[in-house]
């Protein structure tokens, strides 16, 4: 338990910052007093907290803006844009921290350091330098002793989660597990080396695609003999932020609305393929982490911040992103239920009209003034305010979509994002449909259909033996009955219609395999032929009946 009497030098500090922004609740529980439910102070309030605490309590706040599913929309504008004021650290405990992890001396690997930061952030700093080669190469440094900071703050927020995981607010959250999940990810970033990872990945992803021209885009090459958990250095890119370029240069014949176009759409497909189709994405795509280089190719900068999706929840955002511009609140609110995480089943009415308010102000706009990563961002919250837990990756993947997004209208005020999306949802659908390798898709297709058919006759048999001998039972409570009967039925004939169809495409299978007269050929003949027209006939009444599922 916390209290004043019992510190470390960090917990006064702490304790000092609250006292001082007056948060109440926080003050009670860090010095063992009476507390209530847990109270967040104001955005604005939280906001210079975290900044008075220092480079952990930063990075825990830009993390806390990924999760729009916890936090309500002024808390996540808030924390967006959350930076420290943080000056660069003297060269000379620089050049130190180098010379420790490389241990050899500095002259024979670089040609020069320049001792003057370009950046400086909360975690390390970045100086230029030259290889010894006369590569030119970006050298990221870790802030020295910033590793045992970040040690002593997990250690004291843990033990607060801890506390706050006893109140109705932290068991609804499951408040130890979020810290965890939060520390995890401050501590992947403290280790340089997972950004050299994650840098390669995105690289080798964005060497292939049917979507672009993979040579467009670069990705800064890892100069992994000269890395470390506290040193990474990486291709030097001679260029500049995106919404800064000179489209000039290179000189172009296409008119700049064109050019401007074109690079807007390479994003969006390089970004895309990430999201949907690879899994693994930079998470932040604002416009000083894209660059545009002299000769006219984009560069991907700082991974750092990564997401990943896996291929259920893909497959399900692709879906999402159909419903949304069909304004289906329906199908909003069912792949909402199939992304949650949690037990609990909402009450799917309120569900849906949530959804329905939420897009119902969209029902004039035209497609080129639809803000989807907004409709994202507001999805999540309705999610948190029916108390549905989502894959934390979301708000990553809601973070990247709504800096893409901004980034993409303020170079080209013209977006249409739907004349963006429009060809990939396509390609991504055919995807989900057949896949990369169709033959095996079919194959496996064929599969599916042969053990349906070879089990369907054989669970028939069973259920008919059961009815005849009196010993199938049935348990039922149900309201509203003659509907239920008559969606029975028609399931029932249906599934004999199918049955039927199979048999009919077996036997014909069956004659043509054996056939040795033209009699047997015509009968096969007949027999697909009837098949194929009872297996047409069906499908139309599924489709026509309006239930595909």
């Amino acid at each position: 338990m916390f209290s004043l009497t019992q510190t470390t030098g960090r917990q006064r500090e702490i304790i000092e910052v609250v006292f001082g922004n007056g948060w109440d609740y926080m003050r009670g529980l860090l010095t063992g007093g009476k507390i209530d439910e847990p109270q967040i102070p104001t955005p604005e309030v939280l906001r210079k907290i975290l900044v008075e605490l220092g480079p952990f309590y930063v990075k825990l706040g830009q993390l806390l803006s990924t999760r729009p599913d916890l936090l309500p929309p002024r808390y996540i504008q808030a924390l967006t844009a959350l930076q420290t004021n943080v000056p660069p650290v003297a060269w000379q405990e620089i050049e130190t921290l180098l010379q420790g992890q490389l241990q050899q001396p500095l002259n024979t690997i670089f040609q020069m350091i320049n001792p003057t930061a370009i950046a400086a952030g909360s975690i390390g700093q970045v100086h230029r330098g030259t290889l010894i080669d006369g590569q030119e190469v970006a050298i990221k440094v870790q802030r020295p002793g910033i590793d045992s900071i970040v040690a002593q703050d997990i250690t004291l927020i843990s033990a607060i989660a801890e506390l706050v995981a006893l109140t109705e607010f932290g068991k609804t959250y499951d408040l130890v597990k979020l810290t965890e999940e939060f520390t995890q990810a401050v501590k992947a970033e403290l280790n340089f080396t997972k950004e050299g990872q994650y840098t390669d990945q995105l690289r080798l992803n964005l060497s292939k695609s049917q979507w672009f021209d993979p040579s467009e885009i670069i990705i800064p090459k890892v100069f992994w003999e000269i890395t470390t958990e506290k040193i990474l250095v990486l291709e030097w890119l001679e260029g500049g932020p995106l919404l800064d370029a000179n489209l000039s240069i290179p000189p172009s014949e296409k008119p700049l609305s064109e050019r401007k176009k074109a690079i807007t759409s390479l994003l969006f497909r390089a970004f895309f393929q990430q999201l949907y189709r690879d899994g693994f994405f930079h998470a932040d795509p604002h416009p000083g982490n894209l660059f545009y280089l002299p000769d006219g190719r984009i560069a991907i900068i700082d991974c750092g911040m990564i997401g990943r999706l896996d291929p259920r929840t893909r497959q399900i955002l692709t879906e999402m992103l159909l419903a949304i511009f069909d304004l289906d609140a329906q199908r909003c609110s069912q792949l909402t239920l199939e992304l949650s995480e949690s037990t609990n089943i909402p009450d799917l009415e309120n569900l849906k009209l949530d959804y329905e308010r939420m897009l119902r102000k969209y029902y004039d706009l035209s497609l080129s003034q639809f803000n989807f990563s907004e409709v994202v961002y507001e999805i999540l919250q309705i999610a948190r305010q029916n108390k549905i837990k989502v894959p934390g990756s979301l708000g990553l993947y809601a973070k990247c979509l709504a800096n893409l997004e901004g980034t993409g209208r303020q170079f080209n005020p013209n977006l249409n994002l739907f004349d963006e999306i429009k060809p990939l949802m396509t390609d991504l659908f055919r995807l989900q449909l057949i896949g990369d390798t169709p033959l095996e898709t079919s194959l496996r297709t064929v599969l599916d259909l042969k053990t349906t058919f070879l089990k369907t006759p054989r669970q028939m048999d069973v259920l008919l033996n059961r009815l005849t001998s009196e010993t199938l039972q049935w348990n039922l409570r149900l309201k509203d009955l003659d509907p239920v009967r008559r969606s029975i039925d028609e399931s029932a004939n249906r599934l004999s219609f199918s049955i039927v169809v199979g048999s009919l495409i077996m036997g014909a299978a069956i004659i043509s395999t054996g056939a040795n007269t033209q009699e047997l050929i015509i009968v096969a003949d007949i027999l697909f032929a009837a098949a194929t027209l009872l297996g047409l006939w069906l499908i139309i009444s599924i489709l026509r009946s309006g239930r595909l599922k």
